[in-house]
């Protein structure tokens, strides 16, 4: 295979999925929670609950 063939399999167009992920903001959970281990976030009007488990995993509820 020639390297102009190779060059053109190895770039590939970004996927919306890479788009959004550039955009996206990151925060840590402990800044976001202080000491506590709930929070309630809102969005479009509803609420949403998002907690640490007693093992240390994460969860949101609606």
């Amino acid at each position: 295979m020639d390297g102009a063939s190779q060059n053109n399999r190895t770039k590939t167009p970004a996927t919306e999925s890479t788009r959004q992920a550039a955009k996206a903001v990151r925060v840590r959970v402990s800044d976001l929670l202080s000491d506590a281990r709930e929070a309630i976030l809102e969005h479009n009007g509803q609420e949403y609950r998002l907690r640490i488990t007693a093992n240390g995993k994460l969860i949101l509820t609606k």
